[in-house]
């Protein structure tokens, strides 16, 4: 069997952006839209609940765009892949990981007594 049908490396998430999008020329001169997703975290033995604040990027143009009306508490779905970026800085290598984003979404405020359906 071939590890390209055996490897996979699929992110759904959902949550709210902790700020708005932030969109960034890189020196390549390709547009990277990046932001942040506070996504809850049940942990059974723990009290309470703990957050992890994801960052997410997408070089996809119509992504982009939908990314550019999101604001801070908005709850989304987006989809993608998770990736480590390296780069060098002054002080020596660096490295994040991220989720590269392929698809995203708003999800409605649900009505009163309602809830919001992420399908």
């Amino acid at each position: 069997m071939s590890l390209a049908v055996i490897d996979r490396n699929d992110v759904v998430l959902r949550g709210r952006l902790s700020e708005a999008a932030q969109s960034r020329v890189l020196p390549s001169g390709d547009t990277l839209v990046t932001w942040r997703l506070v996504v809850r975290r049940p942990e059974p033995r723990a009290r309470g609940q703990s957050v992890d604040v994801l960052a997410c990027v997408t070089y996809d143009k119509a992504l982009q765009k939908r990314a550019a009306a999101w604001l801070a508490g908005d709850v989304v779905v987006v989809e993608g892949a998770l990736q480590r970026r390296f780069w060098r800085t002054p002080s020596g290598p660096a490295s994040v990981c991220e989720v590269n984003c392929r698809r995203g979404r708003k999800v409605p405020r649900s009505s009163p007594g309602g809830s919001a359906r992420t399908a």
